[in-house]
């Protein structure tokens, strides 16, 4: 992976659907701006690159796809996001703070250390965020607060499945510097100021 050499952060939440990826990254760009930072919110998978619908279609079992071919597609809307908006941003020296990256591949997409291998292949000239924020939360909280959204269950959100994960995850804890690991299930407020004591202290 390649490292940020540009004027601007990079930052990426991490962790299972429903511990609060999304809260906590709007909550991020509402502090950063108003400390006077620009700020780009994102979120992978993308929603307007060249294959983003047919990711959207294999994840609600619209189509069925092999794991590596679905991993190849997550990796091709990686790189037009990052050539379309990532790196421009980082560029003009904002902070881009981003719902998912390539450890949400690795660790959903690993049901053997030789798929983690491979994965890691598809994503290996991309860029490394300055840090990635890996929210703790069990499989069965997600699965309780999904449900209560009222939101289809879908591809990734099964429990047993979920379990596997959170184990890839922590493997990627030791394998990568940047991941800090912040309790997700405390109060939200709580989690936000964590986060940005972290976030601070790179500043």
């Amino acid at each position: 992976m390649k490292k940020n050499i540009y004027q601007g952060k990079f930052i990426v939440f991490e962790g299972l659907d429903g511990s609060g990826l999304s809260t906590q990254a709007k909550l991020l760009k509402e502090y950063l701006e108003n400390r006077g930072i620009k700020t780009v919110l994102t979120k992978e998978p993308t929603k307007n690159s060249s294959i983003a619908s047919k990711i959207h279609q294999a994840l609600s079992h619209q189509i069925e796809i092999d794991s590596l071919q679905l991993q190849r597609l997550f990796a091709q809307d990686r790189r037009e996001h990052l050539e379309n908006l990532i790196i421009p941003s980082l560029k003009e020296g904002k902070f881009v703070i981003s719902d998912r990256y390539f450890f949400s591949s690795f660790a959903f997409g690993s049901e053997k250390e030789e798929d983690l291998e491979k994965i890691i292949e598809l994503n290996k000239d991309f860029l490394m965020p300055d840090l990635v924020l890996l929210l703790k939360v069990r499989p069965k909280v997600c699965i309780e607060r999904i449900k209560k959204r009222g939101e289809e269950i879908k591809l990734f959100e099964k429990e047993e499945k979920l379990e596997k994960v959170w184990k890839n995850y922590q493997k990627l804890v030791d394998m990568f510097d940047v991941i800090k690991v912040i309790d997700g299930e405390q109060e939200i407020d709580k989690v936000q100021r964590e986060v940005v004591g972290i976030v601070d202290k790179m500043i």
